[in-house]
């Protein structure tokens, strides 16, 4: 049953189908296959509404809308603006500059491909006037991009929470760590990329610049205040921290900035609609398909299979890794953690390993293959976005991705990395 499954599910693929469409099928043909009638179907029905049932959820088109609303206002360009004036003349400053925006807006959006069209597009220009490739450009915005993965708040560790029953205040305050470390490491190879090519420094701010800039970003600085304040405050949980990011965002672009009219807060939450139904649609049909692969013990037979059982957690941690790193290239990181988590999760719980640790290396992993070729999907939405061919918004990948991937081995020998701050914030 199973190569006939993944067998069709390939097929409309490569047929050019959405991902809804192969899970959705790949699910139908499950239960058509475990009960031989359509008579269970209502089962599979009810399956799916289990999986958008959680009212943690509602956290995820919320977050989005509040990313939206920023990125047609002005405060994405304030913390460039911010980030600029402080390290902007650094050999290398504006690369670093970059990093450190696509982080910012990360901590204050929770998803990559908003960071990709908020950040990118003003400094991209900014970028190649300056004197930097555009392959080093482009491989830079996606792969700081995914930063948003791991900097709370994180609609992917959002999902794992879910799907995994694990705190999701604790994996958002788990991801700071090795968000920064991502960021210290790419700053530093900007900085040789720089050097290696003479890239000039851009002009140094004044104090008085600098201040200036502060003070414009105060406003947007506001939002990690209400997400990371809020929540380890203990005022907000993370879905109310989510729903007060939205009316934040709306005050600060309708009545601050002016920036947003009401034609504009519409169209804004139409165009977020239109994409969180797509996401529940994909974490409904991954619900269903996951169901379907555990009845019919698929995973046992996988795992069994590769010996997993034997293994201790350091090895556990290393198949997860490679499993995440590799579904991701191919499909999108939501479905990648609806379907394989729940594969993973008696496994992850018999080697007795940290589920909060677990969540921060598997939301790496799907940060990585979202950038990854072939079919990383921050790829697509550069490409969208910048209208440069598929070549040249991958050649300059494969640095960023050795960076990442280290991270990655050093998170699983260094697992204080990520719950150093947990442990902190969370002390028994």
């Amino acid at each position: 049953m199973a190569i006939l499954i993944f067998s069709i599910m390939i097929v409309l693929l490569l047929l050019g189908f959405p991902m809804m469409i192969p899970l959705l099928v790949g699910a139908a043909v499950g239960f058509l296959t475990l009960f031989g009638g359509l008579d269970q179907m209502e089962t599979m029905v009810q399956q799916m509404m289990a999986g958008i049932r959680p009212a943690s959820l509602i956290a995820v088109p919320m977050f989005i809308f509040a990313a939206d609303i920023m990125t047609r206002g002005q405060s994405a360009g304030r913390l460039i603006d911010l980030v600029m004036s402080f390290v902007g003349h650094l050999r290398g400053g504006l690369a670093i500059s970059t990093a450190a925006a696509c982080t910012m807006f990360g901590a204050v959006s929770g998803s990559t491909q908003a960071t990709v069209v908020a950040i990118g597009g003003p400094l991209r220009p900014r970028m190649q006037k300056a004197g930097y490739n555009d392959s080093f450009i482009l491989a830079l915005i996606v792969n700081a991009s995914d930063i948003a993965f791991l900097i709370p708040p994180s609609i992917g560790m959002i999902i794992y929470g879910v799907v995994s029953s694990t705190s999701i205040s604790e994996l958002f305050i788990a991801g700071v760590g090795p968000g920064l470390l991502i960021l210290l490491l790419f700053s530093i190879y900007s900085w040789f990329y720089a050097v290696r090519h003479n890239v000039p420094t851009e002009p140094r701010a004044s104090w008085r610049e600098r201040l200036t800039a502060l003070r414009k970003a105060l406003w947007p600085m506001g939002f990690p205040l209400i997400i990371i304040g809020g929540i380890y405050g203990g005022v907000f949980s993370p879905t109310e921290a989510a729903a007060a990011c939205v009316l934040y965002a709306l005050i600060l672009e309708v009545v601050v900035f002016r920036t947003l009219s009401l034609k504009g807060v519409y169209d804004t939450a139409k165009s977020t609609g239109l994409i969180t139904a797509v996401v529940f649609i994909l974490v409904a049909a991954g619900a269903a398909f996951s169901w379907v692969i555990s009845f019919a013990q698929i995973p046992q037979e996988i795992l069994a299979g590769i010996g997993i059982d034997q293994m201790g957690p350091t090895a556990v941690l290393f198949v997860i890794s490679i499993a995440f790193f590799i579904g991701c290239m191919f499909v999108d990181p939501i479905v990648v953690i609806l379907v394989l988590v729940p594969i993973f999760a008696p496994v992850v719980e018999s080697v007795g390993l940290d589920p909060v640790l677990v969540g921060t290396i598997i939301t790496l992993q799907v940060a990585i293959g979202s950038a990854t070729p072939p079919f990383g999907c921050d790829i697509f939405t550069a490409i969208a976005v910048f209208k440069r061919p598929y070549i040249e918004v991958i050649r300059g990948t494969p640095p960023f991705i050795i960076i990442l991937l280290g991270v990655s081995v050093a998170l699983i020998f260094f697992p204080q990395i990520a719950l150093f701050l947990r442990d902190l914030a969370f002390a028994k």
